[in-house]
């Protein structure tokens, strides 16, 4: 049986210097762009607007994460940047709004869950080889339940709206 402290304790986001989480960034808004290109059409330019406000959100939770002494995690800091941002009535909202909707999520987030599904760590590793074939039964299962309660929703939906 592993030590709970070796699955559990995972490395602090912020020990990653910032300056390379934004070099992260500006690569990834690259990446997103080509995918934005490739899945609607949209050129670069068109959309650059729009992925330069993402990536200024971002940049800003990063920054907000990395100085103030919450223990939140900086996704929960950009989510907050772009709820407030975006939020009808403000000033500039419509601006973003008109800027962003160039930006195709579903094409912004394919190799982002791309890249998270094939980057694996050894403590991942070490955990898979201590579990052994138990894992995979509930991995199975979990897919298993996520799906039937997908299409349960979806057939609930389509029943009482379509």
């Amino acid at each position: 049986m592993p030590d709970l402290r070796d699955v559990i304790v995972e490395e602090d986001e912020r020990a990653l210097p910032l300056a390379e989480k934004m070099a992260m960034l500006v690569v990834a808004g690259i990446i997103g762009l080509a995918a934005n290109w490739a899945a609607t059409g949209t050129t670069a330019i068109e959309a650059l607007p729009g992925m330069l406000i993402l990536l200024a959100a971002s940049a800003l939770g990063l920054v907000i994460a990395q100085v103030v002494p919450l223990k939140l995690p900086a996704v929960a800091w950009v989510s907050l940047i772009a709820i407030l941002i975006t939020i009808p009535g403000l000033p500039g909202s419509a601006t973003v709004l008109d800027a962003v909707s160039r930006l195709n999520f579903l094409a912004l987030a394919t190799p982002a869950l791309a890249y998270g599904g094939l980057a694996l760590t050894q403590t991942e590793f070490r955990i898979a080889r201590t579990s052994g074939w138990k894992i995979v039964i509930v991995a199975i299962c979990v897919m298993f339940g996520t799906y039937i309660g997908s299409v349960l929703v979806a057939d609930l939906t389509l029943r009482l709206f379509g």
